[in-house]
């Protein structure tokens, strides 16, 4: 039986993650502004990889075994190739808006996988919030508007499916290596491969890439990609995968008011509304996670 103080810490973590998590979309908008999405996904892995060598080697980490090697492809296909490269090929065809009605169902991918593959067993009052709120932020973001297309929907769908996986099977994992080892061996496991792809992909020229392109370039290789997941599998390892996973229900939300922040685009009467409806369904989930 996890402690109180152990659990809440858990939900500390995973808000912290999912703020960080929550710049990825608009900066992903951004960076392609400048770059292909193949190039993106293969750079921002890169840049995460060769870091991630780095922070293993000054903490002298040693080597998985080759049952976690397994558990680490996983999450290596789901959260460093396949969410990066799917939710970019999505936004060359849909809008960020748009893209939002589909990380409303991120939540629920996530705790599907936490019961498939972390054992974990929700209160049947918990499934009832997190449809709940899934239902609160689609619906927001359909009627907030964006245009869509037939392809880029699959994309986000797709997208939805391999990170929730990914997501699960990295806290599983985290139990035993630790939240920031997760993601830096899944990161090193496809370092080799993200390298010869970026040699590969690499622009015929990069002086027409504008200031805000390498700033979301930045922003997804060293948060997005690396410190967000830092707190995040510490968060889902420690509160429980099913539970701090509906914490990602915000995430449009901080994303939103991000924009408004940085972009001074408004927050009109249905953001509050739905925002409200979406923390009382993450207190609902919180309460009968367990």
């Amino acid at each position: 039986m996890k402690s109180y103080s152990h659990t809440t810490r858990g939900w500390i973590n995973g808000f912290i993650g999912v703020a960080i998590f929550s710049g990825s979309l608009p900066a992903t908008k951004a960076a392609l502004i400048g770059f292909s999405p193949d190039f993106l996904t293969a750079s921002r892995a890169a840049i995460a990889g060769l870091l991630s060598v780095l922070i293993l080697i000054l903490f002298r980490q040693k080597l998985p075994n080759r049952q976690q090697i397994i558990g680490l492809s996983v999450v290596a296909l789901g959260v460093v190739v396949g969410f990066p490269f799917l939710t970019a090929l999505a936004l060359k065809q849909v809008t960020s808006a748009h893209s939002m009605v589909f990380l409303g169902l991120l939540p629920l991918s996530t705790a599907i996988f936490g019961v498939l593959r972390g054992g974990e067993r929700p209160h049947k009052a918990f499934w009832f919030f997190s449809v709940l709120g899934s239902l609160f932020v689609m619906g927001f973001a359909y009627f907030q508007g964006g245009n869509s297309t037939l392809i880029g929907d699959l994309y986000m769908l797709a997208a939805v499916l391999v990170c929730g996986l990914g997501y699960a099977e990295g806290a599983k994992l985290s139990k035993h290596l630790g939240s920031w080892q997760v993601i830096c061996w899944a990161l090193v496991i496809s370092l080799p491969i993200m390298l010869i792809l970026c040699l590969l992909l690499w622009p015929d020229s990069l002086e027409a890439v504008p200031a805000f392109a390498w700033g979301g370039l930045g922003y997804v290789a060293l948060f997005s990609m690396l410190i967000g997941f830092f707190f995040w599998y510490s968060g889902l390892a420690e509160g429980g995968i099913a539970g701090v996973s509906q914490l990602q229900l915000l995430q449009p939300f901080m994303g939103l008011m991000i924009s408004a922040w940085i972009l001074n685009e408004s927050i009109n009467t249905l953001m509050v509304i739905s925002t409200i409806g979406v923390i009382i369904c993450v207190i609902g989930s919180k309460r009968f996670s367990h």
